[in-house]
């Protein structure tokens, strides 16, 4: 899964938000969230005692699944502070080795390919199998939720509603209807085998012509929107396809691979109760409902603590 600067990254009214803008001169300072906590993960002043830090990477659902995270900990007597919005991976990953930050929301085939870009991903325990053998040894994956924010096939209403496609209907659905389509991605979609290489050799399809937009970001929205493209790449948590009535396509042979949302946790810092915790909303997340509280941050202008805190509530893990 590639993550552009297209997707919201702000804090929208998080706490930490003015003092990770303070230090955003200093790159990757990172202020607090539902803590006064404002020290610099970079600096490597991980948790003390029994306090388990929570950390995010720079986009928006990113801080949302860190809220969930802290919050689920929480309400089982964990001490949590925060640290959202550090960086991306290649930073985060660092922290978590050095122990600066205890807990980091992740995505298991995303982060399998920045371990070792050349490893197969036939399925999600294989993935997370190769993970767990490709992590620093003080570094482990928990359960992973149904949850994935991955590149998809996405229709618009207009055309799903033409060619008699709904959510439950598959890529192999799209075979007859896609030489009529014109298909919207960033170029490289174009050339890629999780792009329309994989498309044509896996399912079949062959569409009328491509466009070059961007990586699921507002070009790409916009031409979906407007009928200039009928179908695109759009992440499968884009906030777009509830706004949009968007119908993503289901993909039963895993061409665009595994992005199941899971906890990657710093071993020594997090007690069995904490693991528990983190299992548990793991049990329960799953890509309708990330998509959903997505879409109440990101088009509703809400809070994610209070988005998380409600989730939370009603998934009976409060």
């Amino acid at each position: 899964m590639t993550f552009t600067a297209s997707r919201s990254r702000s804090l929208r009214n998080h706490p930490g938000a003015a003092a990770f803008a303070l230090a955003a001169t200093a790159a990757l300072l990172a202020g607090c969230s539902s803590s006064d906590d404002k020290s610099d993960p970079l600096a490597g002043d991980g948790a003390s005692g029994d306090t388990v830090v929570v950390g995010s990477n720079n986009f928006a659902e990113s801080i949302l699944l860190a809220d969930i995270y802290g919050e689920a900990l929480k309400a089982k007597g964990v001490k949590v502070t925060y640290k959202p919005n550090i960086g991306s991976r290649e930073t985060t990953y660092g922290l978590l080795k050095n122990g600066s930050i205890t807990v980091l929301p992740e995505y298991n085939g995303s982060l399998l390919a920045y371990l070792d870009p050349k490893a197969q991903q036939d399925t999600a325990d294989g993935v997370n199998t190769a993970v767990k053998a490709k992590l620093d040894a003080k570094l482990t994956l928990l359960e992973s939720s149904p949850a994935e924010d991955k590149d998809s096939v996405s229709l618009n209403a207009e055309t799903a509603k033409k060619y008699k496609l709904t959510a439950e209907s598959t890529l192999e659905d799209l075979k007859a209807a896609a030489p009529e389509l014109v298909f919207g991605g960033s170029p490289e979609f174009q050339t890629r085998q999780q792009g329309l290489k994989g498309l044509e050799s896996e399912y079949g399809l062959k569409f009328e012509s491509f466009k070059a937009l961007d990586a699921g970001g507002p070009l790409t929205q916009a031409a979906l929107t407007k009928n200039t493209v009928q179908a695109a790449d759009i992440f499968t948590t884009d906030p777009t396809i509830t706004k949009e009535g968007f119908v993503v396509l289901k993909d039963p042979k895993n061409l665009f691979g595994f992005a199941n949302v899971t906890p990657l946790v710093y071993k020594s810092g997090l007690s069995q109760k904490g693991v528990d915790a983190l299992n548990a909303v793991s049990a329960k997340l799953d890509t309708t409902t990330l998509l959903d509280l997505d879409s109440q941050v990101q088009l509703e202008n809400k809070d994610p603590l209070d988005v998380a805190k409600a989730w939370l509530k009603s998934a009976g893990l409060d």
